[in-house]
């Protein structure tokens, strides 16, 4: 291991590079050469000198430095050259910005990294086992993409230090993550012209931004306002207030007139409240067609008037997609030129429903091809009265590799996710999608990928915390969880599972119920209500908090150290989260467990909301009690009551 890139720097330097890049009160950086390859960025702040980062760890020796203060620039012998900016930002928050833009030749690799283990992390790519804070992860030569594996729907490239420290990567780098293994406790930023990028490109770049603030709110709440964006707007209200009832994890593709309405019937008269009910897989009459099967649907017109009269609105799940067997429509996309074609003139790729043949991804960086798109699926809002859509997939990785696209080819391939999310959002506040990549400001819900019915972080029910911190630490706020109790691809949640599911997601800013409490029993039932009851009595809160993403760009679901955020203890919790800045929640995530630690940050809190139950902050409350209809909850004194 590489362990010497980050070695004190009170070692001494044989470096042919010693530059003062800024000097003021309170901070200073400096460059110097790494004795063993690369050039440090060191970073001195409150008396405390540390090795913020070492870049060029693959450019040979330098051949020329322009050393001025605030802007240095180096030239190497492979034709390669770095700019190094750093300016002072007072607005939103007061702190340093550094701009490092490399330039080389499209056949060299680049590489840059920071060091991991003198701070927490948090950001990075969603992922299947997600770890909070981030610095546990490995990542071997991580393609940075949106992408079906590991469950990185999302990849926004930024990484966010408890120190108060942020790196922001361009949409023009061909970025590679290397974390924990060419160098321990580190992550590798690598730019490398390489599949699943076109070597198209006629030059390799790797440009980021690096933030230095007081702490680690401050500069999340910088690169929010300047680089992020806010949402500028949030999901319907009654969406945000009552259950979602989705049709898939229960019935999976086992859908028709009769089972939709028999599940509709079911909620209402057990006494449940609604949101919508959403329609999931195989209502179609094949994959991509966007046409109703009429053998399980003789009149979607009706089934959806049916649906109305109960007091429920209605939703469709839908996908990019159409399968090489579904014609016309698969034929008249290709001849039109509306799919994605690879380099290798191949329009044939897969997806999870191939259903023995294979598929094509709708072109969204296609203007025609959108417009194509959009128009099929406003036909079946016209005719049959759907409210709005549930879009599955976007990610780049189900492209026909490596794919052509339009537009700015330094921007490929994931700017296929970011045309077709900014594609569907203009189907209103009831729209949600699972990918995201640089659009955090729609206002719509960005779900979860599928949880699976576990109490481990294989998936399960520990990562419905983790994955909600992680998605609002990448600017997205307005989270969808996935289904309450997972999706049931090796069995159906357990009654405990099911209880512990609903209650983890009460504060949260939806519930998605597919399995329901009356699969279990009466108790399932009453715990279930007692839960959906309490999401909707805080509703006004979460409406608030939505409001809040929306004018000032905060995470709806903030994770403990924000409220304290130079709190050593509060920036490594991950098992509890935070609505707004009032109200801790504390689930029970583990099997059995009936009790549970919780810590609470500086202030007073009532514990339930109860006025009566006041425990200071600052410290941990051991073994706080939590039988199986308890979900440990605090809310700080300071909070308006509800």
């Amino acid at each position: 291991m590489l362990r010497w890139l980050f070695i004190s720097v009170a070692i001494s330097f044989a470096s042919s590079i010693k530059i003062t890049l800024m000097n003021q009160p309170g901070l200073r950086l400096s460059l110097e050469t790494n004795i063993n390859g690369g050039i440090s960025i060191i970073s001195e702040r409150r008396g405390v000198a540390s090795v913020l980062s070492v870049i060029g760890y693959f450019t040979g020796p330098e051949i020329e430095v322009d050393p001025r203060l605030n802007n240095v620039a180096i030239k190497f012998t492979n034709n390669t050259s770095v700019k190094i900016t750093a300016t002072n930002v007072m607005r939103p928050r007061k702190g340093v910005v550094v701009f490092v833009d490399w330039e080389a030749p499209s056949d060299i690799r680049l590489g840059d990294c920071i060091n991991l283990d003198s701070n927490h992390w948090y950001g990075g790519p969603q992922q299947k086992r997600q770890f909070w804070p981030i610095e546990k992860l490995v990542l071997p030569d991580y393609s940075y993409i949106t992408k079906e594996a590991d469950n990185c729907g999302v990849a926004e490239p930024y990484w966010l230090s408890s120190s108060g420290t942020f790196f922001f990567f361009d949409r023009n780098v061909p970025l590679f993550v290397d974390q924990n293994t060419i160098v321990r406790n580190a992550a590798c930023f690598i730019a490398e012209i390489k599949p699943p990028y076109t070597k198209r490109r006629n030059r390799n770049d790797l440009d980021y931004v690096i933030g230095i603030f007081d702490d680690v709110r401050q500069a999340h709440e910088y690169a929010v306002d300047v680089i992020l964006k806010k949402p500028k707007g949030h999901p319907d209200e009654r969406m945000l207030t009552h259950p979602i009832w989705s049709t898939w994890a229960r019935h999976k593709r086992n859908i028709s007139h009769d089972v939709v309405l028999k599940f509709a019937d079911e909620i209402t008269e057990h006494g449940f409240p609604n949101s919508h009910i959403e329609i999931d897989d195989l209502w179609e009459k094949c994959y991509g067609s966007q046409t109703v099967d009429a053998r399980r649907f003789p009149d979607m017109k009706s089934t959806v008037d049916a649906l109305k009269d109960k007091g429920f609105r209605v939703t469709l799940w839908t996908h990019p997609f159409i399968n090489k067997d579904c014609e016309p429509w698969y034929t008249e996309a290709k001849e039109k030129g509306y799919l994605v074609v690879s380099e290798s003139g191949s329009v044939e790729t897969s997806w999870w429903n191939d259903n023995g043949t294979t598929t094509a991804y709708i072109d969204f960086s296609n203007e025609e091809a959108r417009k194509w798109y959009v128009d099929r699926l406003k036909i079946l809002q016209q005719a049959y009265g759907i409210d709005s859509f549930k879009f599955d997939a976007g990610e780049s990785s189900w492209s026909p590799q490596i794919p052509v696209l339009n537009g700015n080819v330094l921007e490929q391939p994931v700017s296929i996710t970011e045309a077709y999310v900014r594609t569907v959002a203009e189907f209103g506040d009831l729209v949600e999608v699972r990918s995201g990549y640089r659009t955090q400001d729609l206002p719509v819900f960005v779900r979860m990928i599928d949880k699976d019915s576990y109490w481990t972080f294989e998936n399960g029910l520990p990562t419905v915390v983790t994955t909600l911190l992680q998605m609002n630490l990448n600017g997205y706020p307005l989270v969808l969880p996935d289904m309450i109790g997972g999706n049931g691809y090796n069995a159906p949640p357990t009654k405990e599972l099911f209880i512990r599911w609903l209650q983890a997601n009460t504060f949260m800013p939806s519930m998605q119920l597919s399995y329901v409490p009356w699969d279990f029993d009466n108790e399932t039932i009453a715990i279930s209500k007692k839960f959906i009851d309490l999401h909707a009595k805080y509703a006004p809160a979460i409406i608030a908090a939505c409001r809040r993403a929306v004018t000032m760009g905060s995470p709806v679901n903030t994770p403990v150290w924000w409220v304290a955020p130079r709190d050593p203890t509060a920036q490594e919790i991950w098992d509890e989260y935070m609505l707004g800045e009032d109200i801790l929640v504390a689930p029970v995530l583990a099997r059995e467990a009936r009790v549970r630690d919780v810590y609470l940050p500086p202030g007073s809190w009532w514990a339930q909301g109860d006025p009566s139950r006041v425990y200071p902050g600052g410290e941990w409350i051991r073994d706080y009690p939590a039988p199986l209809d308890t979900l440990p909850y605090f809310v700080r004194t300071s909070a308006p009551a509800i």
